[in-house]
């Protein structure tokens, strides 16, 4: 089973991006963060047409989260992250797909820092941490994927000296990564590839992506029945070399069957 996360930066912008990666690529399910587009302007029949069951939640012109499945329609449970009942920002969707539970997230920026935006990021992540502990309490496999908007460590990050101050690099935010993963859950693309730099956001300035100055901010995070069903994962870093591309490059794991 193939899982794949790609913040697509605009799905209508970029459709025949998205379109031709689904097909090359064919994961098994795909989730997508930064639509930036309103509920009813979601490019579903294409979608549908290209052999996959969607269910998302947009909002007009930011954020915005889908999962999309060729395995059958995904059952969605929630489509906002619980805790904060006025936070109208479309950052997270959750569903059941083959038996699986997979949480699809776009973390908030949280730049400048610090500010209110940056306050914004630190709750949103505690909620996130709260709610993880019931997903973890579930007697199924769970995965926990998308645009997290942090930098786990030094590996993840070119030239990580330039980053201290920002808010996706600083010490509160990288410590609640940690806090949230030591809960029981396991990065896969670093269990993976523990020591190798990777890379999963690319900058459209200064030639980021041809120079492999990167970041690694898009992850998997899976629970304890799936870490021993972790196979293989990778970046399909071809993709952020395409035209008019997403500044995100996909991601993706393999699951053995049970």
């Amino acid at each position: 089973m193939k899982i794949a996360t790609y913040n697509v930066n605009g799905i209508n912008g970029r459709l025949p991006v998205l379109l031709r990666w689904l097909k090359e690529s064919a994961p098994d399910v795909a989730c997508l963060q930064e639509l930036k587009a309103p509920h009813e302007k979601f490019p579903e029949a294409q979608i549908r047409d290209a052999g996959y069951e969607p269910i998302w939640h947009g909002q007009k012109s930011w954020n915005g989260v889908a999962i999309l499945s060729r395995i059958g329609q995904p059952e969605e449970i929630n489509r906002a992250l619980p805790g904060d009942p006025e936070d109208s920002q479309s950052r997270y969707i959750e569903a059941n797909v083959n038996g699986i539970r997979i949480a699809c997230l776009y973390l908030p920026n949280g730049n400048p820092a610090p500010g209110p935006k940056f306050d914004y990021k630190l709750g949103w992540f505690n909620r996130l941490q709260l709610h993880s502990k019931d997903l973890l309490n579930l007697d199924m496999p769970v995965i926990m994927t998308g645009d997290f908007n942090v930098m786990p460590t030094e590996l993840d990050v070119y030239k990580p000296e330039r980053w201290v101050k920002d808010a996706l690099f600083r010490p509160e935010v990288r410590a609640a990564f940690h806090e949230l993963a030591a809960q029981g859950w396991t990065d896969a693309i670093r269990k993976l590839y523990p020591g190798e730099v990777i890379y999963t956001f690319f900058d459209y300035f200064r030639n980021a992506y041809e120079r492999n100055a990167g970041l690694r901010i898009d992850h998997f995070l899976l629970n304890k029945k799936l870490d021993g069903r972790l196979l293989n994962g990778g970046v399909d870093l071809y993709v952020r070399g395409w035209e008019k591309t997403s500044d995100h490059a996909p991601v993706w794991i393999e699951l053995a069957e049970i």
